[in-house]
């Protein structure tokens, strides 16, 4: 899919405001939704998936099950709201042996397994908005002792609130990112009046 784009800097997948945030992706809803909201901590548009069930309601790009998304950029991040109930996402990519391997990060799990194809790892999220950052050639590197090359698949699975999905060649701190790229959180303004 980007394979033959020119990758440097950023390169976002998902935009909540966007006028079609899900224009890549294929949904799978099964007892759950997923549907465009407002959510009244940024005062913002988010996506958000919720199902009874996380493993039947998600989001994978690309849309098409025989394409891939060639992205080599090796840091994945995502603007993510914790709505205090199973999340997981899960990431494929490709390393330097030509073997996909997949990493699937939940809050529901305590422990990490790796597997030949397969790592399984536990995520901590902070209440409200969280910025997950997931270095994808330093986890390639330590789980399996091989070279990240590519990212093939993401998903996203329920439950949770999603503002932007994006890639990036390093990571950035909070001054450096475009301002589409940050998380505003509303001021309040409290006035003081003298008697």
């Amino acid at each position: 899919m980007f394979k033959n784009t020119f990758q440097s800097g950023f390169l976002s997948i998902l935009y909540s405001i966007g006028s079609k945030p899900l224009q890549i992706w294929d949904k799978s809803i099964r007892n759950g939704h997923i549907k465009r909201i407002t959510d009244q901590d940024i005062l913002s548009s988010v996506l958000e998936i919720m199902g009874t069930n996380v493993s039947t309601n998600f989001i994978t790009a690309p849309a098409d099950p025989k394409e891939t998304l060639g992205i080599k950029l090796p840091f994945l991040v995502m603007i993510i709201k914790n709505l205090k109930k199973y999340f997981t996402f899960e990431v494929q990519v490709l390393d330097d042996k030509n073997v996909r391997r997949r990493f699937r990060a939940s809050n529901y799990q305590s422990t990490t397994r790796v597997k030949p194809f397969i790592c399984t790892m536990p995520m901590r999220l902070d209440e409200g908005w969280n910025q997950i950052q997931f270095n994808l050639s330093d986890f390639t590197r330590r789980a399996y002792a091989t070279n990240y090359i590519e990212t093939l698949r993401v998903q996203i699975h329920a439950n949770c609130r999603i503002r932007r999905i994006y890639f990036s060649d390093r990571l950035y701190s909070e001054e450096e990112l475009p301002p589409e790229f940050k998380l505003f959180l509303p001021i309040q303004v409290i006035f003081i009046y003298q008697n």
